[in-house]
């Protein structure tokens, strides 16, 4: 029988000519080097602060009991440890008694952690300092509450910290996903991007359907089917993909909670789930890293070509995004035409979760 197919694969996406002549190991480089020379947040327009939810920021295996690391997020200095009893704390970074960061240096007392200058060791939960070894007593500043404690969760592999610029206590819980400690799903295969851009443009993109044809090489705009919760969505997006073989449908079904925690999950084939894991460093930086895990009866045998190729090309596409997330500026009152997708409906359900002030560019704010 003759193949009749004609080769329905659409010319290279513009982005293409930067990424095209990059080597795999530049390509990996690249994906997490600094920009020079960038604009700053505000003449981007991405001082608009940081929306409140659940975000993992760092693997649950990468923090052993006792140990002590630096962090930032949300353009803060944190220190995070592990106290003997297993549980994981997070405090502001500096200590009040002369300044010095306790996630340099710092280790773990007991449950509490000791900041490597002076030895005053902080609690966890309540925030104050508990024992100062060679003072006879704890000036009482530094007895009732004097340091930012945060909301810490495990799940999915992952440690979650609660953000709220007023410090509120949170709204909603983390979602457990049943693939990431089923023992029949492989170990993670983990990608790393640093995205120097704004959550908000990076939450958008996946109700902007055009993009889709433009950036990635859809042979046609895709259809979707979107729900809305309270602090949840979930999006089924089809669309049709050019092949050497002519045309194949394409389907992917996407959730989020909050704008912290967000998975994919591809079935087919070679069923996929992808758990992306992006949190706010500045105002115009993100950490992001793809976690994907597969059954390991599809991934190890027969058809592990075709589990790999899965990730490589959702990795690909992730570049593609990033060529231009990495310059784009927020546009606070945007210019919509037909077919661009829900972009109003999907900003007006983000909205809610940016505190009072929040979400609005300082020029908007001073004008108004």
């Amino acid at each position: 029988m003759t193949d009749t197919a004609t080769d329905a694969r659409t010319a290279p996406v513009a982005v293409w000519q930067v990424l095209e002549k990059m080597t795999k190991e530049e390509r990996e480089a690249w994906r997490v080097a600094p920009i020079a020379n960038r604009p700053t947040p505000e003449q981007r327009n991405l001082d608009i602060g940081f929306p409140f939810g659940w975000y993992p920021f760092m693997l649950a295996k990468d923090l052993a009991v006792g140990e002590v690391k630096p962090a930032r997020y949300f353009a803060r200095d944190l220190a995070v440890w592990r106290g003997e009893d297993g549980q994981v704390r997070m405090v502001d970074a500096y200590c009040k008694h002369l300044g010095a960061h306790m996630g340099h240096g710092g280790k773990v007392h007991g449950n509490l952690l000791e900041c490597p200058f002076h030895a005053w060791r902080y609690d966890g939960e309540e925030g104050v300092v508990k024992e100062i070894p060679y003072a006879k007593a704890i000036p009482p500043q530094v007895k009732r509450k004097c340091t930012r404690t945060w909301h810490i969760r495990e799940a999915n592999q992952w440690l979650w910290v609660w953000y709220h610029p007023e410090d509120a206590a949170p709204l909603y819980d983390v979602v457990d996903l049943p693939e990431a400690s089923d023992p029949d799903w492989t170990p993670y295969d983990i990608v790393e991007w640093r995205i120097f851009g704004s959550l908000q443009n990076m939450a958008e993109n996946g109700v902007d359907f055009a993009h889709f044809k433009y950036i990635h090489g859809t042979a046609e705009l895709p259809s979707s089917e979107l729900s809305w919760g309270e602090w949840d969505r979930c999006g089924i997006v089809r669309a049709k993909m050019g092949t050497p073989k002519g045309m194949v449908d394409g389907a992917i079904t996407s959730n989020s909670m909050g704008p912290g925690q967000a998975w994919v999950r591809f079935t087919g084939i070679c069923e996929t789930l992808l758990v992306a894991c992006i949190i706010p460093v500045e105002l115009d930086e993100l950490q992001v890293i793809y976690c994907y895990t597969q059954p390991k009866e599809q991934a190890e045998g027969p058809m592990a070509g075709l589990a790999r190729a899965i990730i490589k090309d959702v990795n690909k596409q992730l570049d593609q995004d990033k060529v231009v997330w990495d310059r784009m500026r927020y546009e606070p009152n945007p210019i919509i035409c037909d077919s661009d997708g829900p972009i109003p409906h999907f900003r007006k359900f983000y909205s809610r979760f940016y505190a009072a002030g929040d979400g609005v560019p300082s020029s908007q704010r001073k004008a108004g």
